[in-house]
């Protein structure tokens, strides 16, 4: 009866009027001429001393009113229930409840000091951080397209929310995309009047010859054809088999346009070895099937990153102190090529990450901030809906695609919903 109430008034009437409700229900829990019935329903909860089941239908009655808001396009309301959540935070009726004689005060505390608003506030302000101070924000806010995944991959959470937050996530990686793609272009022609797109990422003018680096690795052997290649060789082979033929293809061709790290490839292959011995023994004599595949790589994932889901692993922290951060994101990549659907559950692990490095200031680990750059940038380049080429200028230049050569290719960037190419000509 309460949702199925906001559902009527967020449709019916204007956003103050709502958001007026909203507070009756939930801070001030008063009666009012249209709130009688769901009224009654809070006040059953709250006698039964449900706290938690409490907090799931406060964090749901939010995204009901913002899934609806989006829908509308109705972007102030959206921050106006933000502001009043946030003024509640601040007051002292909140700051200092009476459990005695409003219990909800108390568990309306819990929720606003505790993971339930932090969600909430990280998805208001991921989706108009556009209109804060740049020079004023967090490194992490950056990465909120990852940040957000634990949100929609959590089954605990209400289904608005998770719908809400994925949606929202994707939105964010597609702009991402879109201003790389922008950047790409434009910052390379030399003839060109218009004013150079700002440069979406944080690694400056060097970005360029990152993105070089990765689109080097195209043509009969790229990560795509070698993952199509690995899946077709592994199809019937028993899950032993298959442990052998997936180390060999995450250790093969990882970084050709590095030849120099081979100690730092063979350290790798070492310890995923060792991880891959004792990986499900129980399934080595039968067959390989989908599920065992995806619950293989995220496994592998969990090596890569974060093997407890809190703090980063073994392998991650050796490989970036080591200065390897294209090394593991390539990994990383050719683990997604081969199982898509574990995706969501590298995006967590990456959320889990940034979140265990949130509280050092930006100088002091910008070793593992240039690791979620290289992250982001790769795999927007391997996006579906946008495609990288790489152009000889020069024809007198060495057919490699290492060293000062890469200064004679240009990056063409084009996206795939339009086919609109986004590079300029000279």
């Amino acid at each position: 009866m309460l949702y199925q109430f906001l559902l009527e008034i967020v449709k019916n009437q204007t956003s103050a009027e709502v958001l007026l409700e909203f507070k009756r229900l939930f801070i001030d829990h008063e009666y009012s001429p249209t709130n009688v019935i769901p009224i009654q329903e809070l006040s059953e909860l709250i006698a039964t001393d449900n706290q938690e089941e409490y907090l799931h239908v406060l964090k749901r009655s939010c995204y009901i009113l913002i899934n609806n808001w989006e829908t509308a396009r109705n972007h102030t309301a959206i921050q106006e229930l933000g502001k009043l959540l946030s003024e509640v935070k601040d007051s002292q009726t909140i700051t200092s409840p009476e459990p005695d004689t409003s219990p909800h005060i108390g568990w309306v505390k819990k929720f606003l000091n505790g993971q339930h608003y932090n969600e909430l506030k990280l998805f208001i302000s991921s989706k108009y951080q556009a209109s804060s101070t740049p020079e004023k924000s967090h490194w992490s806010n950056r990465y909120n397209s990852y940040l957000l995944a634990p949100q929609y991959t959590n089954i605990n959470n209400p289904v608005e929310q998770r719908e809400a937050a994925k949606v929202l996530a994707e939105q964010l990686k597609n702009q991402f995309k879109f201003e790389l793609a922008m950047y790409t272009a434009r910052s390379q022609s030399t003839t060109n009047n218009q004013e150079i797109p700002k440069n979406p990422t944080g690694l400056g003018d060097q970005v360029l010859r990152l993105i070089k680096m990765i689109v080097a690795k195209r043509g009969s052997y790229s990560y795509e054809n070698l993952a199509n290649i690995f899946l077709q060789q592994t199809r019937d082979m028993n899950y032993e088999n298959f442990k052998f033929s997936l180390h060999k293809y995450l250790i093969s061709s990882t970084n050709n346009y590095q030849r120099k790290k081979k100690d730092i490839l063979g350290f790798l292959q070492q310890k995923l070895a060792t991880k891959f011995k004792y990986l499900y023994n129980e399934y080595n004599h039968k067959p390989l099937d989908q599920s065992l595949l995806l619950r293989s790589c995220n496994k592998v994932i969990d090596y890569l990153t974060t093997e407890d889901q809190r703090e980063p692993s073994e392998l991650f922290v050796l490989l970036l102190s080591q200065g390897h951060p294209l090394s593991l994101v390539i990994v990383l990549l050719k683990i997604i090529m081969i199982c898509p659907n574990a995706r969501s559950h590298l995006d967590t692990c990456i959320a889990k990450l940034i979140q265990y490095y949130m509280d050092y200031p930006a100088e002091e680990c910008q070793w593992v901030i240039n690791f979620f750059e290289v992250f982001k940038i790769t795999f927007a380049i391997h996006a579906d809906n946008v495609k990288y080429n790489l152009i000889k200028m020069n024809i007198q230049a060495k057919n490699d695609d290492t060293g000062t050569s890469l200064d004679s290719y240009r990056v063409f960037s084009q996206l795939q919903e339009d086919a609109t190419v986004m590079e300029e000509e000279d």
